[in-house]
């Protein structure tokens, strides 16, 4: 099975040292596209920053990584921010840490121990939560059907992601892989 564990919300971190201020914030995503949306969103919300270092990993198989230094020393805040997320054993995440530097240089020991803190408390601030792949089903069904449809879909925790209610209606929903009889269940009604 494809389970794997996640954070269920932002939640944030905090490091000082010597002046330095590091904001820590763990988010849930599921993509580079949308890791790279927050990132920017940390960029344009903290213009005084000099830094914001990173660090994601995707996928139930945790294969999708990357970790930035954003110009900090080479390896003294990427890896050690993914080092946390990798000790912690999550995916699906995102970690970005905001610095603003305070006029002492820490070096790269300094470094590492700033960005690696910061994000450890972000993510013990986090609900930790388990999670399954999910697979998507395209639906098409008459209106009648509607009632007994949004039953089935309700009754099996399903989200619905997508949907078009009109003659002929549409919806677009996920679900856990595990739920292997949903589909079939699904398809039988949609028949009738």
């Amino acid at each position: 099975m494809s389970k794997y564990q996640t954070i269920s919300g932002v939640s944030e971190g905090f490091y000082k040292e010597k002046g330095s201020k590091f904001y820590a914030f763990a988010v849930p995503c599921k993509t580079e596209e949308e890791a790279k949306t927050y990132l920017n969103n940390y960029r344009k919300s903290h213009p005084q920053a000099v830094h914001v270092c990173y660090a994601f990993r995707f996928g139930s198989d945790k294969k999708v990584f990357r970790a930035s230094d954003d110009g900090e020393p080479s390896n003294s805040a990427g890896p050690p921010i993914l080092g946390q997320i990798q000790s912690f054993d999550l995916t699906n995440v995102l970690i970005a840490v905001v610095r603003y530097y305070g006029g002492t240089n820490l070096g790269v020991g300094g470094l590492i121990q700033a960005y690696r803190t910061a994000t450890k408390e972000a993510l013990e601030n986090a609900q930790i939560i388990d999670q399954e792949d999910e697979q998507l089903l395209e639906l098409n069904f008459k209106y009648e059907q509607l009632p007994v449809i949004m039953k089935v879909i309700k009754n099996h925790s399903c989200t619905i992601i997508e949907q078009i209610f009109d003659n002929q209606c549409f919806m677009k929903v996920s679900f856990p892989v595990s739920n292997l009889m949903l589909r079939e269940q699904i398809n039988e009604l949609i028949k009738e």
